[in-house]
Parts: C-alpha cells; structure tokens; sequence
C-alpha cells in the first residue's frame, strides 16, 4: 500500500477522494491551508493534516516528505486577474518540491482537451499538466469533461437549468458534444493510479460511455427525473458571459464558477482515446453510462447524503482576513448588532434549530427579504441563496449555506458563519446557545467591519432594515426550539415565521 498526499481535500474530488484511498489500505496525508475546515469530516482522524499553500516551497516540500504517491486537486474556478499565473507557479513550486522529496508519481485531475482554441481555465489546467509531465516526477494525467455526480458544480447547473425551465433558450454550445463521465468512474482511477505498478509519465482522456450534446444531457436529466421534455430553442447572441450571468441567475452556480463551465462546454470535448484501460482495467459491468449517472446523484441528494459539494472549495477572501474574536481589529471600525433571548426550551432543542438554519429551513424572517437579498446579490455576480446547505441537519466548517460560509461550529454552543455576498466590507453572523441559572439563552451577532467610505454609508443604509430581520430572528428561533423539543424533534422549522 502507498504513502499518499492529497491537496485540495476541502474540495468537491479531494474529499471523496481520501476515505477511497482509506478503504483501498492506503495511508493518506492531507495537505491544506486551512486545515481547520477538514476538523469535522468523518475520516478526519484517519489521516495527518498539514498546514501548506502550495506557493510555499518550504512547507509543500515538507508535506510531502515520506511520501509516494501525490495527488494535485488544485484549481482555481472563477475569478480574472492572475488565476492563471498563481496557478502556474503553484504547480512548478508542487513538482520541484515533489522531486525534491522523491515522490514517485503526480497524479493530476484536469480537463479535457477539446481541439481548437481554449477557454482561459482549460488553458491554464493543460499548462499546469504539461509543467508535471515535463518535471522531474513521472506523471499521470487524467483528463476529464463534464463530470456527473451530486455536488458537483456541472451536474447542479445541469440540474437546476433543467428542472428550472421547461422552456429555455440557449446558447449555441448546447449543441457541442461533450463525453460526461460519472464521479464514481473518475475516483476508481484516482484511486487506483496509487496501485499501479511503473513508471507512467502521460496523460489520459476520461470519458463515459455515452457522447452527448448538452441539449440531449438536458433531455436525459429530465427523462431520468421524470420530467416532461423540455423545449430548447437556440439562439447565437448569447456569449459565454451573457450565458453565465443566465445560469447564475437559475441556479446556484455563481456566474464567476459559470463561465469557465460554459467556455468549456463551446468546444467538443470527446475523448480520442482509451488508453487507460491498459493500467486500470473497465468494470465487468461496464463504466457508468450517463442515465445510471443521473440517477445515483438524484438518489443520493434526495437521501440527503451528498458527501462534498463544489462550494465547498470556493472561498472569497484570504486567510489574512480578520475574525470577529480579533481583539483589536487594526484600529478599524467594527459594527455589531446583539441581540438575546430567553428560550423555554433544552439547549438541545434550540441548538438543532440553530444547525439547521437556512437552506429549506430557512432564516427564521421575513423569507421575501432574504429571497430578495439573494436575487439582488445574484443580480450583481455574487452566489445569491440558490446554494443552500449539502445537509439538512449537520453542519461542517468550511460548508456553505446560502451565501454565507460555516466559518466556526462549537457543537451545542456556537455557529458562525462568514457572508459571501457581494458587500463593501466584511459580515458575519453568530448564533450562540448558553445555559445561566437553569435557563437557556440564544445570542445573535451580526458583525461588519467596513472596506471604506461605501461601507460605512452601506451599513447606516441598511440599519433601519435591522430591526425587521434581526429582530424577529430571535423570536422566532425561540418559538421553533419551543416547538422541537415538544413534538420530539419532529416539528418542521419554522422558515416562514414573519
């Protein structure tokens, strides 16, 4: 069995990625810069974690100390500027320290290569590919198109385009064939690439069965959900832009993680061999044809049981922001608006609706008031509220829900999530539990710290708004913890509490 490193495990492969390397016998290491966001996962203690940027040749060097089998599942989605650069240097900075450490293998999940010009992101993923096989580690590439799995940033957009609008009409690259592939095929050969016997320096196209346009994937999802078919009516004004902004608006992939999907999807992207089969043989049964596809991601977002979702590697910001619990916040000014409670109920009763807020749930009031928060914030290319949680009832750090980020969970005592709509400073929000002389108390805190004259000028903006969607907060999380505990835990959240 091999010594493996994993980078990007707070992502949406990453994290499916470990526990299969766990159960396959491998002994696997994490490399994260933040590893506080990998503390709740169920396999957390069954692995090493260490702190590293992969830009930092210092710290990447020694994560990968003792290690064989290393696999890069960093990329950057969204974004201008520099993306390309950093992640260029990322990767020379990841290879030069992997041969350093002599690593045998490189395992890297890219994109598939369609022919013909190429999308910025794809670009820069076959830049990062060619700086591993050229480096000093053999290499083992695989090139994947749209991937089909629950959580996965390409099966919600498909999902939710789908579901959304019986009626739509669509750019032309709804007509480019592309070869989806389902997320368990895709982590058979991560997984299998630690096992594999050789030195392999190459890359590989990964593909399902089926070759399908986008339209007839619009088709399928539909037919498999049992919906009625939907009419597409294409049309040639629609620009990659243009379209992001469309899809940021009926799903919850923000236009920033939308356009680099849709200029993916403007060329055909059809594998032109097969070749890994000769390392890591197909299934008897075959691989996963795009139908059986759909239909375990479907089973497994109604089971409640999506394991890692795309949002959860997106995070705006840098770790150099400051935290609410700073002291001294650099002589800034910081806005806060408390408010307490008394609540006739367990503290368990009152933390279970705490965990369970947003999504479905909701946010306890004036539902119309967020709903139109979040269209505005999707308005303006921020996430909105379409992302909603990856569980109905737990919540991780690092997760999203709606458009904040957990950001800290103290189980039965605190939640507190980052904002990552699009405002001129910082905002968090902080539900607390306590008990005080045989009672229990619910805390609310809702923190800013402006970025400039805009932010100041935002925050008295919205002061008088405070009042009508704070204010009931308290209220009426009290009144569905009161409910909670008297039904047994089986009441329905009060989401719609005005």
């Amino acid at each position: 069995m091999a010594r493996c490193l994993v980078t990007g495990a707070t992502g949406y492969i990453g994290g499916r990625l470990v526990p299969e390397l766990l159960a396959a016998g491998h002994e696997v290491r994490c490399m994260a810069r933040s590893p506080e966001r990998l503390r709740d996962l169920p396999w957390a203690e069954r692995v090493r974690v260490v702190e590293a940027d992969a830009t930092d040749p210092a710290r990447t060097r020694a994560a990968l100390d003792g290690i064989e089998v290393a696999y890069y599942l960093i990329h950057t989605m969204g974004g201008t500027g520099q993306f390309a650069e950093n992640d260029r240097r990322a990767a020379g900075t990841f290879a030069a320290a992997a041969e350093r450490a002599g690593v045998r293998r490189i395992v890297y999940l890219g994109g598939l290569d369609p022919g013909g010009p190429l999308s910025p992101h794809l670009r820069s993923r076959a830049e990062v590919a060619g700086i591993f096989l050229r480096s000093g580690v053999p290499a083992v590439v695989l090139r994947a198109a749209v991937i089909i799995g629950s959580g996965s940033a390409s099966f919600e957009m498909l999902r939710h385009l789908t579901e959304r609008l019986p009626v739509m009409t669509t750019p032309r690259w709804v007509q480019s064939r592309t070869q989806p592939i389902a997320v368990r095929d895709v982590l058979r050969y991560l997984t299998a690439w630690a096992s594999v016997p050789g030195e392999v320096n190459r890359g590989f196209d990964l593909g399902g069965p089926d070759v399908l346009t986008y339209a007839e994937m619009i088709q399928g999802y539909a037919a498999v959900a049992g919906l009625p078919r939907r009419v597409i009516i294409p049309v040639k004004v629609l620009t990659p832009r243009l379209s992001s902004l469309w899809v940021g608006l009926v799903t919850p992939v923000p236009a920033g993680i939308a356009r680099p999907l849709v200029e993916s999807l403007r060329n055909e992207a059809v594998c032109g061999e097969h070749d890994i089969a000769r390392y890591v043989p197909d299934p008897e049964e075959g691989l996963i044809g795009f139908p059986a596809a759909v239909s375990l991601a479907l089973k497994k977002i109604k089971e409640a049981k999506v394991a890692t979702r795309w949002s959860s590697a997106s995070t705006p910001g840098t770790p150099s922001d400051p935290l609410p619990t700073d002291p001294d916040w650099a002589g800034g000014s910081l806005y806060v608006d408390c408010r307490d409670t008394r609540v006739d109920a367990e503290p368990e009763a009152l933390w279970q609706v705490i965990e369970g807020i947003g999504g479905r749930n909701g946010w306890y009031s004036l539902p119309g008031a967020w709903r139109l928060r979040g269209l505005l914030d999707g308005l303006f290319g921020g996430v909105g509220l379409r992302r909603g949680r990856r569980d109905a009832d737990r919540l991780r750090v690092g997760e999203t829900v709606d458009f904040w980020r957990v950001e800290e969970v103290l189980p039965g005592r605190l939640l507190r999530l980052r904002a990552e709509m699009r405002l001129p400073g910082l905002a968090w929000l902080e539900l607390s539990v306590s008990r005080r002389a045989g009672r229990t108390y619910y805390r609310q805190r809702a923190i800013f710290y402006p970025h400039g004259l805009l932010g100041h000028l935002y925050w008295w903006a919205i002061f008088p708004f405070h009042g009508l969607i704070f204010g009931r907060m308290p209220v009426n999380v009290a009144k569905a913890a009161v409910r909670r505990q008297a039904a047994g835990d089986q009441s329905v959240p009060s989401s719609r509490a005005g």
